[in-house]
């Protein structure tokens, strides 16, 4: 189930990206994070009370949430300063760049997080799922390198520092999630990030905004914004959910959620009408194939 919890997560995962992309054409990046942070964290407002209270709401479900520790609240803390930056920075990226750059780009992480749950976790991968990684890899090298195609300069644009930026984050943030979910549930990590965020957020718009800062812009309701925070709450359900199993494996289920790369990649063809598609149409090809022979070695 961990490895279908993860497909599932990454289909929802790139129409997140997808929706995200569309509202910072008319909003600014801190107030779609904000906003769309917010709306998720009410989702699980009900869940934090009855944990902070002991009320005993979803007992004996798989939402059934802890009160959490203080070690265990410093943890997500931490955490979710991590996921801020990396929010942050991808986001400004994403609303400057093509979406079919940023999805290859975001799609990188599987190898930093490969490398560092091989390092850290001792994690060993069979036959199938080394055959896997090293086909999805290569086309996701490949796809990197036809964006340049579309005069994108890898070595000169601030936007692309910004998204592998955003890339190291993450991997930080998914190593830390293979550790604590050893202990902790999904529904307690993914509520209290979402509040801890949404409090982050909300003090760097109020920063922003009194200092005048450039990175603050003018807010315009758009509901796609409800439409971010409904994919990306589900989504990261079901990922949180996958590392609960103790056969779950950090690296594969980060693999195959960057396979979200696929979604938007037909969203920026047919949506964004961005160039180079027939090209990136064969690598895609490759890249399906990988994650084919992934999902089938981790049966």
């Amino acid at each position: 189930m961990w490895i279908w919890a993860a497909v599932f997560s990454a289909i929802l995962l790139g129409i997140y990206e997808v929706t995200k992309k569309q509202a910072s054409t008319c909003n600014g990046v801190l107030h779609i994070l904000l906003y769309g942070t917010a709306i998720g964290a009410l989702f699980f407002m009900p869940f934090i009370i009855s944990s902070v209270f002991e009320l005993g709401l979803a007992e004996g479900t798989p939402l059934e949430m802890h009160r959490g520790t203080l070690n265990d609240h410093l943890l997500i803390i931490l955490k979710s300063l991590i996921v801020t930056i990396s929010w942050i920075l991808g986001l400004f990226g994403l609303k400057n760049l093509p979406i079919t750059t940023v999805g290859p780009i975001k799609a990188s992480r599987p190898v930093f997080i490969l490398l560092g749950s091989i390092l850290i976790f001792g994690e060993h991968l069979n036959a199938y799922q080394w055959i896997g990684v090293v086909i999805t890899i290569t086309a996701l090298f490949l796809l990197s390198l036809s964006s340049k195609n579309e005069g994108v300069d890898f070595t000169r644009n601030k936007w692309i520092y910004c998204m592998f930026g955003s890339v190291f984050a993450g991997v930080v943030s998914a190593l830390i999630d293979k550790k604590i979910m050893t202990w902790m549930s999904p529904i307690f990590v993914q509520s209290w990030c979402n509040f801890y965020i949404t409090l982050m957020m909300a003090i760097i718009v109020v920063v922003c905004r009194l200092s005048k800062s450039r990175l603050y812009e003018k807010f315009t309701w758009d509901w796609t914004i409800v439409w971010i925070a409904v994919f990306l709450t589900v989504s990261d359900f079901l990922y949180f959910y996958s590392l609960t199993d103790p056969d779950a494996m950090i690296s594969v289920v980060s693999l195959l959620r960057r396979c979200s790369v696929i979604v938007t990649f037909i969203a920026g063809a047919i949506f964004f009408k961005e160039g180079n598609i027939r090209s990136k149409a064969l690598i895609l090809l490759l890249l399906l194939a990988g994650a084919a022979i992934l999902v089938f070695g981790s049966r």
